[in-house]
């Protein structure tokens, strides 16, 4: 398993979110509700800063490995999750909403290591709608985790929650895309 900076940075990502959970179960005589919230966007923001920050890197580098190609993936989907939940958890995302990009991600991640053991793994290989996807979803999360009012009119709340339903179309987009993919290889390959 190679260990370089890119990597350092994946990994810092996947560190973050116990970090991003304990924030919001500290006491409030520590941090104010409101404080909680910033500093979750945070870490939040910084963390989904350093998956574009890696892949440059590695890039720029020369760095890139197999072990990165997956671990970025994976790390994103694991914080992702994690903001999700605990979105859910104080009723600021809806339950379809973490339904549908939890359960593409379990899907997607099946699909492609199935196609892997098939020996077509690149027929589902990373598209652009599955970089918009994702894009849309760390876009709307820091508004949501904000949950507060920004210049004394742009309310957090509700572009957070527009942008995540917008994210949850991109989410099924992008599997149905995904699975149209790979169909062709799975058809002649189920018994």
């Amino acid at each position: 398993m190679p260990f370089n900076l890119p990597i350092a940075l994946t990994w810092l990502r996947v560190a973050a979110i116990p970090l991003l959970i304990a924030i919001f179960y500290l006491p409030n005589s520590w941090l104010t509700p409101f404080e909680k919230n910033l500093f979750a966007t945070i870490v939040f923001v910084l963390a989904a800063l350093t998956d574009w920050l890696d892949g440059f890197l590695a890039r720029r580098m020369q760095q890139e490995s197999a072990f990165g190609q997956f671990l970025d993936p994976v790390a994103d989907k694991l914080i992702v999750a994690a903001a999700l939940l605990v979105l859910l958890n104080m009723d600021r995302v809806q339950v379809w909403v973490a339904l549908i990009i939890i359960g593409r991600e379990i899907t997607i991640s099946a699909l492609r290591e199935w196609m892997a053991l098939l020996g077509s793994g690149k027929s589902v290989a990373v598209h652009m709608v599955g970089k918009l996807k994702t894009t849309a979803q760390l876009i709307a999360i820091p508004f949501l985790l904000l949950n507060d009012t920004l210049f004394g009119w742009l309310d957090c709340a509700r572009v957070g929650t527009w942008l995540i339903w917008v994210a949850s179309f991109l989410t099924l987009w992008s599997m149905f895309y995904y699975m149209k993919k790979a169909l062709p290889q799975l058809a002649g390959k189920i018994d």
